[in-house]
């Protein structure tokens, strides 16, 4: 298991904190809470084999893409 810590910034009130992210299963989609306001966040995870990196995307649960 590969846990790192991430420190990210809660998109609907702006509240700092950590999290842990597990780059050992690979691409990752899940919903979370933050602690400050309890509003739901997406952290999507997504690996880049070319680049042997992972992208880690933080959005607010409510956004609406048209």
């Amino acid at each position: 298991m590969e846990l790192t810590k991430r420190h990210i910034s809660c998109p609907t009130c702006g509240y700092s904190f950590d999290i842990e992210l597990d780059h050992s299963r690979g691409d990752q989609d899940y919903y979370d809470d933050c602690p400050n306001c309890c509003s739901s966040y997406r952290v999507r995870l997504i690996y880049d084999e070319l680049q042997q990196k992972t992208r880690v995307n933080i959005d607010a649960d409510d956004e609406q893409y048209y």
